[in-house]
């Protein structure tokens, strides 16, 4: 008998992660690795494991995560999505304690394109008066 499996895609600044939810014991796995490996600081890991918690469903599911681009933090923040979005699949009772955490709403900021003639986004060369 196949397994029930939940799907879900997670963005945030240039990450994109794709997540599965299996009925399982709760371990957390990043592109083949566990998660305590995978990232480096112990505040992500309660990033990761937001959704689980606001709809009480940590241990229950074994979570894949594949997740390419950007650095740790947005990652973990596309990790986050997209386990959000997977447990919506799981049952549509979640969107409200999910919805009301703000976990199904894709974090819109990115990184300022530079502009010509300043050295970054806004920062410019040091004013000669002579």
């Amino acid at each position: 008998m196949a397994q029930a499996q939940y799907i879900g895609t997670g963005r945030r600044k240039n990450s994109t992660a794709r997540v599965r939810l299996v009925p399982g014991t709760g371990k957390i796995v990043f592109n083949g690795q566990p998660m305590e490996e995978y990232l480096p600081y112990p505040s992500l890991y309660l990033v990761v494991k937001q959704p689980l918690a606001a709809t009480e469903t940590e241990g229950q599911y074994d979570v894949m995560i594949n997740v390419n681009g950007g650095g740790f933090a947005g990652q973990s923040g596309a990790a986050r999505h997209g386990i959000a979005r997977a447990l919506l699949n799981v049952d549509p009772d979640f969107r409200k304690p999910l919805k009301k955490a703000g976990l199904l709403t894709r974090d819109p900021r990115m990184k300022e394109r530079k502009k010509p003639g300043l050295k970054k986004a806004r920062k410019s060369s040091q004013f000669s008066k002579r």
